[in-house]
């Protein structure tokens, strides 16, 4: 079970992600005439809310962390934080500039991008070499043609249309005297 563990967290993850841009994109359209900005401080009150007392409970739980926010740790888990935020603030931008309506086809080329830069990195901080094998330029590739096949074939609502006035509604609305 504690081999599995890690994919339950991941798939955890992909549940939260892969409803993280839609849910943004309802954000923005709820209220078109605000800005991104406006959602994306409630982002970050979640992150703040989340990380920080859900972080401290866990290290108070598993009882092994000291309080001391100094040091290595701390400065990379500020990078990551910080690659995040960028990273919301960009998608946030995203769903500002017309995603909001397109989240099936902004998400596949954010998570397929994303797994893909994280494979690259790791080519890279292994050593230098730029060869990963066959099967994973394959695998690259692959992903590409799969976030574009998956953003063309999303099923998505049509917009709505305006609700069609029915004739006693139409006929309260007519003045006495101007029927039509």
């Amino acid at each position: 079970m504690k081999t599995l563990l890690p994919f339950v967290f991941a798939l955890g993850t992909a549940l939260c992600w892969g409803l993280y841009g839609p849910t943004l994109g309802k954000a923005r359209l709820v209220d078109p005439d605000a800005t991104p900005f406006k959602p994306y401080v409630g982002i970050g009150v979640a992150y703040l809310v989340i990380a920080i007392f859900g972080g401290l409970v866990a290290m108070k739980v598993v009882g092994k962390d000291s309080f001391d926010f100094t040091g290595s740790v701390s400065r990379w888990g500020f990078a990551a934080g910080t690659l995040g935020a960028l990273g919301a603030l960009s998608l946030t931008l995203s769903m500002f500039s017309g995603g909001a309506r397109i989240p099936h086809a902004v998400m596949p080329v954010v998570f397929g991008g994303a797994v893909s830069i994280s494979a690259l990195y790791t080519i890279i901080r292994s050593g230098g070499s730029l060869h990963g094998g066959p099967l994973l330029w394959v695998g690259i590739v692959g992903m590409g043609i799969s976030a574009v096949l998956i953003a063309a074939n999303t099923p998505h609502p049509n917009p709505k249309k305006p609700a069609e006035k029915t004739e006693a509604v139409q006929a309260a609305e007519t003045p006495a005297g101007h029927g039509s």
